[in-house]
């Protein structure tokens, strides 16, 4: 017998949709702000901290990496401490606009520096000895209901993993965006289902699949979005992001007949593949870097022309950075903490958390834990949609003061 979720899970791939949950949900305390979009975009591999934001004035930062550190000279300078891998120049105007916060030091306590769990941990927003079924943003998103108007509570775009939004929440993923956007097949008479309880519910899931899928669907966004994207298959996932933002928005438009920002969905979720740089990491990293700068650069511009750059935060993570010394292979290994940004027109810009302690690193090579990454989540749940942070996350963790009042 083919249960609901057994379905879910198994996903529906001919219209390059992976899944789509039922939004099983209970009454929430507070009145969510679902007006406010937020994106993730997941760098995953675990990001090299170290050669994302630079620690250039520090001495032994040439020394632990020799052959892949970047040249003082080179590094584009914050301040007189810190700076940014040459491949972010995009980046600069967020930051001279005070609209990128870089929070140094993200980790957890007690790492586990396995690909699989330690993303399972970011997640599921776990402790490292704890295991949860359900994403953090699944269980928010129960707790706290998107509005019915909405057409999906959340999207993933290019990737079949669920990820913070695995087990409970109302979402699709677009493993082919451009098969997504083309058209959707999913019709299906449900007098076939008559007598039969268990296809009469997959083809209710079908159905509220294609209205989901004929919601996000970006019948005018190309004409209307002016903005330039980078080409490559980030540059192409950021497209159809904001594409999909726009359409969603023109739909709220054209239905209320009125311009009702956030009305289309509450998440949305890229991945940037590529980030485990064991081996020649140099050039690997500038490519990446540079992709994902440019990405986030036609995010803003898009974002602005659509108005949307006020109510629209940008996070970024990945499941781990990498070991503080450079390796035989000219590269970095599984490591502890990073650096993770958060970037929007209502955030406020500059350098938080615990810059990288390079005199103090553990036995194994590995930087200390400074933030946990379960205060980043919880400053988004407090402080962006106005959700009390405590149900979803088990407990209390502390704010970061990212965000303008």
């Amino acid at each position: 017998m083919m249960n609901r979720r057994h379905f879910l899970r198994a996903g529906t791939a001919s219209l390059g949709i992976a899944a789509i949950g039922p939004a099983l949900a209970t009454a929430a305390a507070r009145t969510p702000d679902y007006a406010r979009l937020l994106i993730l975009v997941e760098l995953k591999g675990g990001n090299d901290g170290l050669n994302t934001v630079i620690p250039y004035a520090a001495p032994r930062y040439a020394r632990l990496r020799p052959t892949i550190g970047i040249a003082r000279d080179r590094v584009i300078a914050l301040d007189g401490q810190t700076g940014l891998h040459p491949a972010m120049q995009a980046l600069m105007p967020l930051w001279q606009q005070r609209e990128l916060a870089i929070v140094q030091g993200v980790s957890y306590p007690s790492p586990n520096l396995s690909h699989f769990r330690s993303i399972e941990i970011w997640n599921t927003a776990s402790a490292s000895n704890q295991y949860l079924d359900s994403g953090w943003l699944a269980r928010s998103f129960q707790k706290n209901p998107v509005p019915p108007s909405f057409a999906s509570d959340a999207v993933v775009i290019g990737s079949a993993e669920m990820g913070p939004l695995a087990n409970g929440a109302h979402a699709i993923a677009l493993v082919n965006p451009q098969q997504f956007l083309r058209d959707s097949n999913l019709i299906h008479s449900v007098d076939m289902a008559r007598g039969n309880p268990e296809l009469a519910h997959v083809l209710e899931v079908e159905h509220e699949i294609q209205r989901a899928a004929d919601r996000l669907r970006p019948a005018n966004a190309q004409a209307m979005l002016r903005t330039p994207f980078p080409p490559g298959n980030f540059g192409n996932l950021v497209k159809t992001a904001m594409q999909i933002v726009a359409d969603t928005q023109t739909y709220s438009n054209r239905r209320a007949n009125q311009r009702v920002p956030g009305q289309g969905v509450a998440a949305i979720r890229l991945t940037l593949n590529g980030f485990d740089t064991r081996h020649d990491q140099p050039g690997r990293h500038q490519n990446l870097l540079e992709q994902f700068s440019q990405g986030m650069a036609a995010m803003r511009s898009a974002l602005t022309e659509m108005n949307r750059w006020d109510s629209t935060l940008i996070m970024t993570y990945s499941e781990f950075g990498r070991r503080a010394g450079e390796n035989d292979s000219r590269g970095t290994d599984h490591g502890t903490v990073a650096p993770h940004l958060i970037a929007g027109g209502a955030v406020r810009g500059g350098l938080y958390g615990v810059p990288p302690a390079l005199d103090w690193l553990d036995g194994n090579g590995n930087l200390p834990v400074g933030v946990d990454f379960r205060s980043v989540y919880a400053t988004v749940l407090e402080h962006w949609w106005g959700i009390d942070s405590r149900p979803v996350l088990g407990q209390r963790f502390p704010l970061l003061p990212v965000l303008r009042a």
